[in-house]
């Protein structure tokens, strides 16, 4: 199926402290008085050692799913033919994408949480001062994105195009967005080359290895710092794309994991991918829909998204 063309370019540990209170013996034995029953002598005492609630995601809870879908804005901070996310402001990205969520609201019974998947590393065309044709985008940028989402209630979800890169080594570069509580990881294969490709020459593809070996970063990053289970989406639109896609590993409970049915065209081509990459779904996994605003034949309304079976727990729109 064709493909868009990107553009190639704690918890705060707080000091807590209390002054003890110390009784001084006096000198003389005081005479007891047997007219009185005597008093007991205060007490020195310590208020409890407050406790900070823990982080829970937006809408309430710590899980993911089954209550929670997720309609996005995909792009890059700064290049708007990367999609839509990137065509205005981080404040009016996040209006627009509150607005988005809500045409879901009726079709389904299930919170709809609106979402960025913001590109913060794009394949790139050129090899790059470290030669792996993959730029990281403007952390500023990023985070200006981050902040807008944070304010307004909306997930993010933080996508890897990683070039002659690995995944692991990327995700780890944007460690401290990570450990905000509604922050996950999207991983692109498409754009993850093997020595010697050139993207757009080749289409790229990711071990389940390669895939779990992050994962279990993630996973322990989230157990860590004591946060909500992090969504993981992984992107496919080819079988080839995820080699030993049944053993990718989907048992970590700080994790959800979901399926990416990516790729453009006419609504037949669209659904015959959708068909073939739910096919033998590994365990725990979770199906998720991209709608091209541009190279759709016709785009799917969001009806017409909902009506899909499985119904998609995170929708994207380019």
């Amino acid at each position: 199926m064709p493909r868009l063309t990107r553009a190639l370019a704690a918890f705060v540990t707080a000091a807590l402290f209390f002054a003890g209170c110390s009784v001084e013996a006096s000198s003389e034995t005081p005479e007891p008085d047997t007219s009185a029953t005597p008093e007991k002598a205060s007490q020195p005492s310590a208020e409890p050692t407050p406790t900070e609630e823990p982080p829970e995601l937006i809408g309430g809870g710590t899980e993911i799913f089954p209550d929670k879908r997720f309609i996005a804005l995909y792009g890059h901070p700064t290049y708007p033919e990367l999609g839509a996310l990137g065509e205005q402001g981080p404040q009016e990205s996040a209006e627009r994408a509150i607005k988005l969520a809500e045409y879901y609201e009726k079709h389904t019974d299930k919170q709809v949480i609106p979402a960025f998947e913001i590109i913060v590393t794009m394949a790139s065309s050129e090899p790059g001062e470290d030669g792996n044709y993959s730029a990281i985008a403007d952390r500023e940028a990023i985070e200006k994105y981050l902040d807008a989402a944070e304010e307004h209630d909306i997930y993010v979800v933080l996508d890897l195009q990683p070039g002659h890169s690995d995944f692991l080594s990327q995700a780890k570069v944007f460690e401290d967005f990570l450990t905000r509580p509604n922050v996950g990881l999207a991983l692109d294969p498409e754009w993850r080359l093997a020595p010697g490709q050139v993207h757009m020459q080749q289409i790229g593809s990711v071990s389940a290895a390669e895939i779990n070996e992050t994962t279990e970063w993630l996973a322990e990053l989230t157990a860590e710092h004591e946060l909500p289970q992090k969504m993981v989406i992984l992107h496919q639109f080819r079988t080839s794309m995820i080699r030993g896609r049944e053993q990718v590993n989907t048992d970590h409970p700080e994790l959800a994991m979901v399926l990416h049915a990516d790729g453009h065209g006419t609504p037949e081509q669209k659904l015959d991918t959708w068909r073939v990459l739910k096919q033998d779904l590994p365990e725990d996994m979770h199906m998720a829909w991209k709608n091209f605003y541009r190279q759709d034949q016709p785009m799917f309304s969001p009806k017409e998204t909902y009506e899909l079976e499985p119904k998609p727990w995170f929708v994207s729109y380019q």
